[in-house]
């Protein structure tokens, strides 16, 4: 099993910056990355690293978000950049180990216009 433990969400204006950190209970694992869901939508996928190293990013936030990792610390990290009313959503983490899927409990971004 992995805990997850989200911080850094938040009240911004639009235009504004938030980083978002997700502190897995195991340091090692695989793939890892953010998805975000808003009210009445499905999760979607912000970005993700692969196994194999590359990351990827849903194209509404290439360019303004940037996905990371602190092996020292253990921690991913999000950066949220110009940030828009359309990011609101409660943001969760995703690590994967040997195939299984482990998720934060959320953390709320609200982007007001």
């Amino acid at each position: 099993q992995v805990q997850l433990v989200e911080s850094g969400g938040g009240l911004v204006q639009s235009g504004g910056s938030l980083r978002l950190s997700c502190a897995p209970s195991r340091s090692i694992f695989s793939a890892y990355g953010w998805y975000r869901q808003a009210p009445g939508k499905q999760r979607e996928l912000v970005a993700i690293t692969t196994a194999g190293g590359s990351t990827n990013y849903a194209e509404s936030v290439k360019g303004r978000f940037t996905l990371s990792r602190d092996n020292a610390k253990n921690t991913v990290y999000l950066q949220l950049n110009s940030l828009k009313p359309e990011d609101t959503a409660a943001y969760y983490c995703y690590v994967n180990l040997v195939g299984r899927s482990f998720w934060g409990p959320g953390t709320q971004v609200t982007v007001s216009s």
